[in-house]
């Protein structure tokens, strides 16, 4: 074996696993397992888990926290103007810079996959390419999954379509829309049919922002979910923050899960963005703005969890952590359940590994050897604990390292010194 990893314990629970590595592939999953390898893991009885998957990011506005101003109101609709502000002073280079510095975070946090909606809107598609440099490059050691995404709305940005078109002949990857952005509930609904014919049309993948907005009545994922269902598309279909969701009744609720439900489409939940930017108008009492979590995935919908924003126009905190990510989400859906707990873990690994369509993904012989070896001993102890990624491994080769978290007192009082795992 080129690596073997001893005494590891599985998102499953099984424990005391040896994984061995041959040729970037997962070769043998056993107890006391008897090949050696030319290198070796102890894991010590801890979590070993396929990598983090962030379902929805935008990374042509990571880290541009303060450009051309900070957002002063802190809201999603300030955002998106001071996005606008900033668009006509980016540069090709500033763009690759700072997506190659952000996969860097992600890598060091045993995050190696990516789905980043990417602005179409800009004539120019400066975003669009870098982005694909930066995919290029990024490319042996994390998987960057793009999504043409027009942030002005697609008819009510005069260029958007032609320029839609235009970043998925470049090779952009997924084809997304913003429909509760334009003019009128009709124009959203249209916008939904014309990008989920033409990704028909083009045998590709569909997410979208939809009902990003406390309003009960935007209700565009029905739309998109009717859509999904007419033209075939099952699977390959999300829906990314239906936040409008937490804000309608429940009746209306009781009818669209199973239409979601029947339609294959996955949402994608965005848990620090979506308790940051909604319930901005309200007073007291003020809504989570999150959408229904449990509910979505008790009627049997996929549901993952994604980032969306890391020090840019819309959000001044974040790191590349999806555990910090299914922390939040735990929380606000208050998923505290030991098996709710590890779906929030699912959320951020299986699931939306799923949604991307990942090949070769998870812990099981044949599959890539992707890897993180977490500072814990479960999924919920790890999101308890942030835990510290001791090990990351792309292809069977260890691209990150992090120590493990210990702290040493020295307390008035109590004689000598103790050393223990922080939390435990």
């Amino acid at each position: 074996m080129d690596l073997v990893i001893r005494n590891a314990t599985l998102p499953d629970g099984r424990h005391g696993i040896d994984i061995g590595i041959r040729d970037g592939r997962i070769a043998a999953l056993e107890t006391r397992l008897e090949a050696r390898g030319r290198s070796e893991i102890d894991a010590g009885g801890d979590l070993v888990s396929p990598p983090f998957v962030d379902a929805h990011f935008h990374m042509d506005s990571a880290l541009s926290y303060g450009q051309p101003r900070v957002n002063a109101s802190g809201t999603l609709l300030e955002g998106i103007a001071l996005w606008g502000e900033l668009k006509p002073q980016l540069t090709q280079d500033a763009l690759v810079e700072r997506a190659l510095r952000y996969c860097d975070w992600a890598v060091a946090r045993g995050l190696l996959a990516i789905r980043s909606h990417v602005d179409v809107c800009d004539d120019r598609l400066l975003a669009v390419e870098a982005l694909l440099d930066v995919k290029r490059r990024v490319a042996p050691y994390l998987d960057l999954q793009l999504v043409a995404f027009p942030q002005d709305g697609l008819l009510r940005s005069p260029s958007a379509l032609d320029n839609l078109k235009r970043a998925i002949a470049m090779g952009v990857d997924v084809v997304g829309g913003i429909p509760h952005f334009e003019r009128t509930m009709a124009q959203g609904a249209e916008s939904v049919r014309i990008l989920c014919e033409f990704a028909a049309d083009k045998g590709l993948r569909v997410d979208m922002h939809c009902d990003e907005t406390d309003d009960p009545l935007s209700r565009h994922v029905e739309t998109l979910a009717c859509e999904t269902q007419r033209l075939g598309l099952q699977g390959r279909v999300a829906g990314s923050h239906l936040t409008s969701m937490h804000s309608m009744d429940n009746y209306y609720v009781s009818k669209l899960l199973p239409l979601m439900a029947e339609s294959g489409m996955a949402a994608i939940a965005n848990p620090l963005i979506n308790i940051t930017l909604q319930g901005r108008h309200d007073s007291y009492p003020k809504r989570r703005g999150m959408t229904r979590v449990p509910e979505l995935l008790a009627a049997g919908v996929p549901v993952a969890f994604g980032h969306d924003c890391v020090l840019d126009p819309w959000y001044g905190l974040g790191s590349g952590d999806m555990l910090e990510v299914a922390h939040m989400g735990l929380h606000v859906a208050q998923m505290t359940g030991q098996e709710a707990m590890r779906q929030c873990f699912l959320a951020v690994t299986e699931t939306p590994a799923r949604i991307l369509g990942l090949e070769g993904y998870g812990i099981a012989p044949g599959c890539n050897a992707d890897l993180v070896l977490l500072d814990a001993g479960s999924p919920v102890e790890a999101i308890r604990l942030r835990a510290a990624r001791r090990a990351v491994i792309r292809r069977g080769q260890v691209v990150a390292e992090s120590p493990p978290a210990r702290a040493r007192l020295k307390l008035p009082g109590r004689p000598g010194e103790a050393s223990f795992k922080i939390g435990l």
